[in-house]
């Protein structure tokens, strides 16, 4: 399915997308906030998952709008990759595992989560139309 790779090819076509590395993840920003970053689990999340396997392989962190909009995320594309983990509650963010997401999947949703940040102009025009 998807790769690093992919996320990168597609955060490329993003306008104004700025790659950072926080607490040594990659990171992709627009606006000076970040809507994209690689999120390996921390040991606390590995404990969290108690006797169950974690998702394997790279993981993106990506924001949504709201909480809402989370919980219909998780709800519509679960068998796609899409999941949380117990440190993202109250959070307006998924995780995906990257093995997982079709592609295309994976490119509306770093769309979704670059148009939370993306300044409305820069939006509009690569939109072709008014965010609404």
């Amino acid at each position: 399915m998807a790769t690093l790779e992919d996320v990168e090819r597609l955060v490329a076509a993003l306008p104004e997308t700025v790659e950072t590395t926080k607490y040594g993840n990659r990171t992709w920003a627009v606006g000076g906030q970040a809507y994209a970053w690689e999120r390996p689990f921390s040991k606390a999340d590995l404990r969290r998952f108690g006797d169950e396997t974690p998702p394997n392989g790279p993981i993106l962190a990506v924001r949504v709008e709201d909480l809402g909009e989370k919980e219909a995320v998780l709800a519509a594309r679960s068998a796609d990759g899409f999941f949380t983990i117990p440190h993202f509650n109250g959070y307006a963010a998924v995780l995906i595992q990257l093995d997982e997401v079709p592609e295309t999947v994976l490119g509306e949703a770093l769309l979704d989560g670059w148009l939370v940040y993306a300044p409305a102009a820069v939006a509009k025009a690569h939109l072709g139309k008014s965010k609404t």
